[in-house]
């Protein structure tokens, strides 16, 4: 681990036992190993509708700001498991609790980037929080906004296919 980064407890002795125990924590409180920098927020989300198994799920996530929503390098952060056909459940730390968007992916050929048509249409499946209607264009941004008013809440986010 670099200087610096990390953090230190003085209980613990060294950065790296500590940011060890703090992945180990982040985890065993709900069984699952949540994706993201260690934080004491965690959401779950339960990806529905995935078609196969094969490839990865994408979550990604946004910060409350309508400008940054689906912008290009607006996210915080994209979370990647390997998919599972039905739901796929996503553990990821948020910096906080408040106030997020999110929108999902099914990357089934793994490359890590939503395959679009030459229209630039989506060719993999899609979701975005509160499962926000997407018929013509991208949802509104009002309409995918998620308040996380705690640690450990559970969403479902539903793809839809081309």
């Amino acid at each position: 681990m670099a200087a610096g980064s990390g953090f230190y407890s003085p209980m613990i002795g060294s950065r790296s036992t500590a940011a060890a125990i703090a992945i180990m924590w982040s985890g065993a409180a709900a069984g699952q190993t949540c994706t993201g920098t260690p934080s004491p927020v965690r959401l779950f989300v339960n990806v529905e509708n995935v078609a196969s198994s094969d490839g990865l799920i994408a979550v990604t996530l946004y910060a409350d700001d309508r400008s940054r929503f689906l912008a290009r390098r607006g996210s915080l952060y994209v979370g990647r498991v390997p998919a599972r056909a039905g739901t796929t459940r996503v553990c990821i730390h948020l910096p906080s609790t408040g106030v997020w968007a999110l929108a999902a992916y099914h990357d089934a050929d793994g490359n890590r980037s939503l395959a679009r048509s030459g229209l630039g249409l989506p060719r993999e499946g899609y979701g975005f929080s509160n499962n926000a209607p997407a018929m013509i264009g991208l949802p509104s941004f009002r309409r995918v906004r998620l308040s996380v008013p705690r640690n450990n809440m559970t969403t479902s986010v539903r793809l839809r296919y081309p």
